[in-house]
C-alpha cells in the first residue's frame, strides 16, 4: 500500500483503519495515560470553543464521539449539535457512546468534501485531527466555509513536526523498515501545523494557530506496542521484537520513554 492510500484512501480508511474505533482507541489510550499535560487533549480542544449559547455546531470526522463524551457536562443546552463521519462504523459507535449524554445530537455519515447541509447553517465547525485524511483538503475547507454563517469559526486541529524524538524515531532506532515511519511526516505535509495556515488563509478571513504543549512519558511497553500495531503497518515479528526491546531498554534506563509531540488548533474565522 502506497503512502497516499494509507493517508487519504477512502477504502483503506473506512474498511480497515477506521472501520470501527479499535485502532483509534489504542492510540487515544496511550495519550490519555502517558501525556505530560494534565489538562488532556479533548478538554483543551473544548476550552478553545467560543460559541453562542444557542449556536449551531458541526463536527466533521467525529469518530466515536470522544470529544463530546469527554466534555458532556460542558455542553450548553442551547447548542444544536450535528456530528458526522465518513465511516459508518464510527457513526454507529458515536450514536452508542452518546445516547445517554442528556443532549440531543444528530449523527450521520458524511464526506467532508461534500457536506450535505445548507449554506450558512452553522456557527462553528470542528475538524479534529481529520483534515490530513481528506484527499482534497482544499475542497473540504471550502465546504466547511460554505456551511458556516458569516463570522462563523472553524476549529481545525492537527499535528506538526515535534522538536524531539518521535515514535517514528524510536521505530527507526529499532530497525523498523523506513516505509513504516512516514505517516507523521506525510500528515504534517498534507495538513499540519506547518502547512495548514497557508491553506486556511486562502479560504478564511482570519486565522490563528494555538499550540498544545505536551509530550509522552511512556512507562509501560504494552500500551506502546498496541499503539504501534494499531497503525496497521504489518510489521514483521522481528521488527516488533526489536522495537519492544528498544522500548524496554529505554524505560529501564530512564524510567520512561520520551516521545515528543506537536499538536494544536487553527481558529479560522469566515
Amino acid at each position: 500500500m502506497v503512502e497516499t492510500d494509507r493517508l487519504t484512501g477512502k477504502d483503506y480508511l473506512v474498511n480497515e483503519q477506521y472501520r470501527d474505533a479499535t485502532n483509534l482507541r489504542a492510540r487515544m489510550q496511550l495519550h490519555e495515560r502517558f501525556s505530560v499535560n494534565e489538562r488532556g487533549w479533548h478538554q483543551w480542544v473544548f476550552d478553545q470553543f467560543d460559541v453562542d449559547a444557542r449556536g449551531a455546531v458541526l463536527e466533521v470526522g467525529c469518530g466515536p464521539g470522544t470529544l463530546w463524551r469527554t466534555n458532556g457536562e460542558r455542553i450548553l443546552q442551547g447548542w444544536v449539535i450535528t456530528l458526522g463521519d465518513l465511516s459508518p462504523g464510527m457513526v454507529e459507535e458515536a450514536k452508542e457512546n452518546l445516547q445517554d449524554l442528556g443532549h440531543s445530537i444528530r449523527i450521520e455519515q458524511l464526506d467532508a468534501q461534500e457536506i450535505p447541509f445548507d449554506e450558512g447553517a452553522y456557527d462553528a465547525v470542528i475538524a479534529n485531527h481529520m483534515l490530513y485524511h481528506v484527499p482534497d483538503a482544499a475542497k473540504a475547507l471550502s465546504e466547511m466555509s460554505r456551511v458556516l454563517k458569516p463570522g462563523g469559526v472553524l476549529y481545525a486541529a492537527t499535528n506538526g513536526r515535534p522538536d524531539g524524538p518521535t515514535l517514528a524515531d524510536w521505530r527507526a532506532k529499532a530497525g523498523v523498515r523506513p516505509d513504516a515511519n512516514r505517516s507523521e511526516v506525510a500528515n504534517a505535509r498534507h495538513f499540519g501545523l506547518e502547512s495548514g495556515l497557508q491553506q486556511l488563509q486562502r479560504v478564511f478571513a482570519q486565522v490563528e494557530m494555538r499550540r498544545f504543549e505536551d509530550a509522552l512519558h511512556v512507562t509501560e511497553v504494552q500500551p506502546l506496542f498496541d499503539y504501534v500495531q494499531s497503525l496497521a503497518y504489518n510489521l514483521e515479528k522481528e521488527e516488533l521484537s526489536r522495537f519492544r526491546h528498544v522500548a524496554e531498554e529505554e524505560i529501564e534506563r530512564q524510567g520512561y520513554l520520551h516521545i515528543a509531540k506537536a499538536a494544536g488548533l487553527f481558529v479560522a474565522r469566515k
